[in-house]
């Protein structure tokens, strides 16, 4: 797969793959095309070369809308949940494809609320008034509403407390053990490699390593770059 910026190629040669109950990271620098990728298999933007196969189909032409209805799921960096709205009302606006089916959506926020209690808690008030580790927890939430087999979660940790970081990553276990595969883009290697099952390295749009993640742990270059030892 290739994807590419106008006439600027972002990502080259990309070839992987998440496998049915596993969680898969993707690890590199800042720039290196973590967060276009997850936006290429998202479908916010159409490779310019290759394609995307979701459950045996070509799902390259989908928009991201059709893409969701499918079952892949995207948390974005920065969590962008909508700001004057509820978290209920962004819970639902995840939910939307269940807008029909009362009793179902009504479950899903259920499970949600049991997820994260501090959602409840704060079921009615405006998602722009929330900590950032709270709107971490709202957005996740938001994707999962969709009922996805394949959620993409872009940077988790970012701007949050280690405390934070550490329960939003319980979460992501506890989704990945309930059926839901995960495609992990993390700055933080080290939580993102002892979360995950296998994973990718990934430098200036090309993969440079893939490995189950303990393997990866013992790349001289991971630990270098990464890691923070040699």
């Amino acid at each position: 797969m290739e994807l590419a910026y106008g006439e600027v190629p972002a990502c080259r040669e990309l070839t992987l793959e998440v496998g049915e109950g596993e969680i898969v990271a993707l690890i590199g620098a800042n720039g290196a095309g973590k967060s276009t990728t997850l936006r290429g298999v998202a479908g916010a933007m159409r490779p310019r070369k290759g394609c995307i196969l979701f459950r045996g189909e070509d799902v390259t032409r989908l928009a991201a809308h059709q893409r969701a209805r499918a079952g892949i799921a995207l948390v974005p960096e920065g969590r962008r949940v909508f700001p004057a709205l509820s978290v209920r009302e962004n819970l639902e606006m995840g939910g939307f494809k269940l807008r029909r089916d009362a009793t179902r959506l009504r479950r899903q926020l259920e499970r949600m609320m049991d997820m994260f209690p501090r959602l409840r808690e704060r079921f009615a008030q405006a998602a722009g008034t929330l900590s950032g580790g709270e709107q971490q927890m709202l957005a996740l939430g938001r994707a999962l509403m969709s009922e996805p087999e394949l959620l993409c979660m872009d940077e988790p940790s970012l701007g949050l407390a280690p405390l934070v970081v550490q329960d939003i990553f319980r979460a992501i276990r506890a989704v990945n053990a309930a059926g839901t595969s995960v495609l992990l883009v993390e700055q933080n290697a080290r939580y993102a490699l002892e979360t995950a099952n296998r994973g990718y390295v990934l430098q200036t749009g090309r993969i440079i390593a893939a490995e189950s993640c303990a393997k990866l742990k013992q790349d001289p270059r991971v630990k270098e770059a990464y890691l923070g030892r040699k």
